[in-house]
């Protein structure tokens, strides 16, 4: 492919794309194909010679896309949402055109002052303190795990990185039972163990119970063990679960330990002054971040991560080799020794370009308008007589169950909503996932697709009362 094939491809192919986010509506929202059924139409062994550019479009339309599950697709209310947007697109199409290797200033110092200046930006705009510093990683489990990383250096005088762990060191850390699952991954890679994170009760409300965090950190000071660090979650993946900061972070400061916080998707509604009371004792704070690729319109992945400790991170991380040394030095922030990644992408772009299109005043109205129709369903739910609310709804999730009267067996409604669920996905008019909350089989109707209408959402709840009550 030439420079000349190129610019007319790209034509072809931004029409597409135009065409593809007019017309989502008219796709499959999960993918209707079988285990197997992709691969079995791609050849085995790749081309000894190059093929025309319109075979491989056209193998991408017929073969490709009947695989892929439309997370853009406006009824699209499963799991948390990874958005996109027009100006976020926009920007992905120019930083793939670029294709700079962004990990030190030199390498480019638009990519690494861009990223300082967003990132202050959305400091401001969630009301995060001023003291914070933040920079962009991929995903909220890496940022994370960058977190207890960073915890456990600070706790062992930065002894581990050097010389690995001891047998003299036994570190545990703490969250609640509806932490997300990447939790656990980033203890055992971080070296901790597993048997050393402890899973902390949950209140009615699945947030974290303070007083039992207590009590399992003087357990396991009395044992010989030493706390390392708490993670509290502010938007649990199950229900939205907001743990209590203030609370958290007064045990943390008393017993010296770190705390981090997550808020992937619900970190985006603190631009909304009025949920500002999710981060009361947010002083306590020693990291935080939320995924802008959630709830934020930014195409994955995009991860805000803020530090107090700027100093203690990059100790962490940072690494001198004379390859990449420059004689900038110390007087720019070289982002390879923020985190896990050397190699990192120009991110902060389509971040900026988001920003900049929605203003701060369109992202509120947007947000505001998902929590208004996951509220009108919650509503439905509390007036229908066969079904049933399972959690709070404090932000655009709605976690419920069909519970016809008559059926009181637990393992019996739990089946009759798992196929539910799958009578439901199966449509290919809407997508749900699900969660189990005290062994109930809960289905989540999550509103946080970028262009999702309250049309969208009726549709989606008409649908779930007429597959239900045929089952029934």
């Amino acid at each position: 492919m030439d420079l000349k094939d190129f610019r007319k491809y790209a034509h072809e192919l931004a029409d597409w794309m135009a065409d593809f986010m007019e017309n989502i509506e008219d796709y499959p929202v999960r993918s209707q194909v079988k285990p197997g059924e992709i691969e079995s139409r791609l050849p085995e062994n790749p081309p000894q010679k190059g093929e025309s550019f319109e075979d491989i479009f056209k193998d991408f339309k017929d073969i490709i896309m009947p695989g892929m599950t439309h997370w853009q697709h406006p009824r699209f209310f499963a799991y948390f949402p990874a958005n996109s947007s027009y100006p976020s697109v926009l920007a992905e199409m120019l930083t793939a055109a670029l294709g700079a290797q962004c990990m030190i200033w030199q390498t480019s110092p638009s990519a690494t002052e861009l990223e300082e200046r967003v990132m202050e930006w959305l400091k401001k705009m969630t009301g995060l303190p001023d003291y914070f510093e933040g920079v962009i990683q991929d995903t909220a489990s890496t940022s994370t795990l960058v977190s207890i990383l960073t915890a456990r250096e600070k706790l062992s005088g930065y002894h581990i990185n050097d010389n690995g762990f001891s047998g003299n060191l036994k570190f545990t850390a703490y969250c609640s039972e509806e932490t997300h699952s990447s939790i656990e991954k980033d203890i055992k890679i971080a070296g901790l163990g597993a048997g050393n994170l402890r899973k902390i009760e949950v209140d009615e409300s699945y947030a974290i119970i303070p007083e039992k965090l207590e009590a399992a950190v003087k357990k396991d000071l009395a044992s010989g063990y030493k706390p390392c660090c708490v993670i509290a979650t502010i938007g649990t993946t199950g229900s939205t679960a907001i743990d209590p900061l203030r609370p958290v972070g007064e045990i943390c400061k008393k017993y010296g330990i770190w705390l981090h916080v997550d808020a992937a998707l619900a970190g985006t509604a603190l631009i909304l002054p009025g949920y500002r009371w999710m981060i009361d004792g947010i002083e306590y704070v020693d990291t935080f971040v939320f995924n802008p690729h959630k709830w934020m319109f930014t195409n994955f992945d995009c991860s805000a991560y803020f530090v107090r400790d700027r100093e203690a991170l990059v100790k962490t991380f940072e690494i001198h080799p004379e390859y990449l040394k420059t004689k900038e030095g110390k007087l720019v922030n070289n982002y390879r020794d923020w985190g896990i990644q050397l190699g990192r992408r120009f991110r902060a772009l389509k971040l900026w370009f988001v920003i900049r299109t929605f203003g701060i005043d369109g992202i509120r109205q947007t947000i505001e308008s998902h929590i208004r129709m996951a509220q009108s369903i919650k509503e439905r739910i509390e007036k229908a007589p066969d079904f049933e609310l399972l959690a709070p709804v404090p932000l655009n999730t709605v976690c419920f169950r069909y519970k016809p009267e008559g059926i009181k067996d637990e393992e019996d409604l739990n089946e009759m909503n798992a196929r539910l669920l799958e009578e439901l996905n199966a449509t290919g008019k809407v997508y749900f996932t699900h969660t189990k909350l005290r062994g109930r089989y809960t289905i989540r109707f999550v509103v946080g697709q970028t262009y999702v209408k309250p049309r969208h959402v009726d549709e989606g709840w008409d649908l779930i009362v007429n597959t239900a009550r045929k089952i029934r």
